[in-house]
């Protein structure tokens, strides 16, 4: 049994392969051209959206510079109220009183403090000495 290829036939395959690959090229060139659009409005998107959280970081950033700025001057004035105090240099004085030996009729004498507040003063030392 003998079986003959017409001689046109690899051709017509031949053809026909062509065109499929030309066809297959098209459709691949498309999805390839509907990625990249994608892909570039994905990326200005998310170029928009860290524009926008960088902007927004800034922002807190010079609030958090203010609120620090603030906190250091409120620090100070603070700082300054307690040393300007007169009944906390009363305070400091009755301590130092204390260490040396002073009761506490002498601390209310000398400090112009309360006898519950040279009780307290006295202590408070005694009970750091110990």
């Amino acid at each position: 049994m003998s079986f003959n290829i017409p001689s046109w036939l690899p051709w017509c395959l031949t053809a026909v392969a062509i065109v499929l690959v030309l066809v297959q090229g098209i459709v691949h060139g498309r999805k390839i051209q509907a990625l990249q659009t994608s892909l570039k409005n994905r990326c200005d998107t998310l170029g928009r959206e860290l524009h926008a959280t960088t902007s927004g970081s800034m922002g807190v950033g010079q609030r958090l510079v203010a609120c620090e700025r603030q906190l250091f001057e409120l620090r100070n004035a603070m700082d300054e109220m307690r040393q300007n105090d007169p009944l906390r240099i009363s305070y400091d004085e009755a301590a130092r009183l204390v260490d040396l030996g002073a009761d506490i009729d002498d601390l209310m004498n000398t400090c112009g403090i309360s006898r519950p507040e040279a009780e307290l003063v006295s202590a408070l030392k005694k009970r750091q000495a110990a």
